[in-house]
């Protein structure tokens, strides 16, 4: 394969662009040790020592971004492509902490509806899970069996905590306080059904 074009990134790292196709992202020392030239061929002993070398790199990065907290496999991608690396050797190093249940999405989005039920509405909880790239319908499953578990239901007791932070009464509140309350209540991310069956119990 050609080395199409070497671009510096930083004062340590290049990005190399092979047959105009995919791109490395190397140390710049790496350029002299796997003999790699602007607009000459790579040789493909040296691509395949240097592979083995990026696919290391790869999984440590994984590993290293996980000991600080969990992720889910979309953000791990996310953070490998910021570095550079490419879709296949992202792929790999995923499933090898996914092989040791470093990365576990279902895991994740159990812990988190658990960490958060009690303070987050649940489309709130479905927004924020799906922008860290998990399936909806997945959180929506994980949402109501974590619910049928603990046999309760936070969002009516997280429902009447604001409630009671806006101090309102539903026995002296005119129509316009309670409509007020709804629409605050509704941009929270709660159900009309919810909101109603809360804010109407202590008439």
């Amino acid at each position: 394969m050609i080395v199409t074009r070497i671009e510096e990134i930083s004062k340590s790292k290049v990005r190399v662009t092979l047959d105009s196709e995919f791109s490395l992202v190397i140390y710049k020392g790496e350029l002299k040790k796997y003999h790699i030239t602007e607009n000459e061929e790579f040789p493909q002993n040296q691509y395949e020592l240097l592979l083995t070398v990026l696919e290391k790199r790869a999984k440590l990065r994984c590993m290293n971004l996980l000991k600080s907290r969990d992720y889910t496999v979309y953000q791990l991608k996310t953070k490998l492509k910021e570095n550079g690396y490419p879709e296949f050797l992202i792929d790999t190093a995923i499933e090898y902490v996914a092989s040791y249940g470093y990365v576990d999405d279902e895991r994740y989005t159990r812990a988190y509806i658990e960490s958060v039920s009690g303070t987050k509405s649940r489309n709130q909880i479905m927004n924020d899970l799906v922008r860290k790239g998990l399936d909806r319908q997945h959180i929506a499953e994980a949402y109501e069996e974590i619910m049928v578990e603990h046999n309760e239901d936070p969002e009516e007791d997280l429902i009447r905590r604001y409630i009671v932070k806006k101090h309102y009464d539903a026995a002296t509140a005119t129509y316009e306080e309670k409509q007020k309350l709804i629409a605050f209540l509704y941009r929270k991310g709660f159900g009309l059904d919810k909101i109603y069956k809360i804010v109407d119990e202590n008439k």
